[in-house]
């Protein structure tokens, strides 16, 4: 039995009047890859922006249900939404580093916001940082440099860098490889597969190929709703839903 670390329940999101999520539960199981998989303005991206607060920062955004992390209600009036995000880290779709900033300091970011400011525990962790984002042997020699002197591949594992560091136990991925040539999106689902072992990964993709190679579980949603999900293999062969399988088979729409 899959141990679950996030149960989401009746989650609803809105942009003003717009009903963006509809009612949505689902439970997430620990150190596993979750895909969301459905076509564009379903509500993948808002759905995943709601599991770590992130939808609530855009003006006249607002969320109802509840959101279960380790037993506790992300949404609960205690909760610090910027504390949360360390523990439920995001990459976005299009590399981001910050670019004032070089190599090292990207990653030491959130770090030196949370008070670590010894100068040797910085430098450990941003090496370890860089060794799971697969990225220490390209960079170890220009730590100096600025991010945006990467290439996109590299500055997209610089990003997933930076979220590690801080040790999140949730990594959301809205299509981090949409922007990528096909070696750097190899090298990211690789890499993927490596942090599953000591991260839950939830990763939204409109790459049904990809959805299918690298994930356990698959979440199918259509305009707000999620519409079925479970186990990849089943989702993809078997599908319960017609929706699903008129999605899947490309007959959609």
């Amino acid at each position: 039995m899959d141990s679950q670390i996030m149960h989401v329940r009746n989650l609803n999101a809105y942009f003003g009047q717009s009903h963006a999520v509809k009612d949505v539960n689902i439970a997430f199981s620990e150190l596993s890859v979750t895909a969301i998989i459905g076509p564009s303005g379903c509500g993948k991206s808002t759905f995943i922006r709601g599991l770590n607060r992130l939808h609530e920062e855009v003006p006249g955004a607002r969320a109802s249900g509840t959101v279960l992390f380790k037993g506790e209600d992300i949404y609960a009036p205690m909760i610090d939404p910027v504390a949360l995000r360390r523990t439920i880290g995001m990459v976005f779709q299009k590399p981001s580093p910050f670019p004032a900033f070089s190599i090292f300091e990207n990653v030491a970011v959130g770090l030196k916001l949370a008070g670590v400011n010894k100068k040797q525990i910085l430098k450990d962790a941003v090496e370890r940082s860089l060794r799971k984002a697969a990225l220490w042997d390209e960079v170890k020699d220009k730590l100096h440099m600025p991010g945006t002197s990467l290439s996109g591949g590299q500055q997209q594992r610089l990003c997933i860098a930076r979220a590690l560091a801080v040790d999140p136990d949730v990594l959301l991925m809205d299509e981090p490889t949409s922007a990528l040539d096909p070696i750097s999106t190899a090298k990211i689902e690789e890499l993927i597969a490596e942090l599953k072992k000591s991260v839950t990964v939830i990763i939204v993709t409109h790459n049904m190929q990809q959805a299918a190679r690298i994930s356990d579980h698959t979440a199918f949603f259509l305009m707000g709703e999620l519409v079925e999900f479970g186990e990849t293999s089943q989702v993809f062969t078997a599908p319960k839903e017609g929706r699903t399988e008129r999605y899947i088979t490309g007959r959609f729409g």
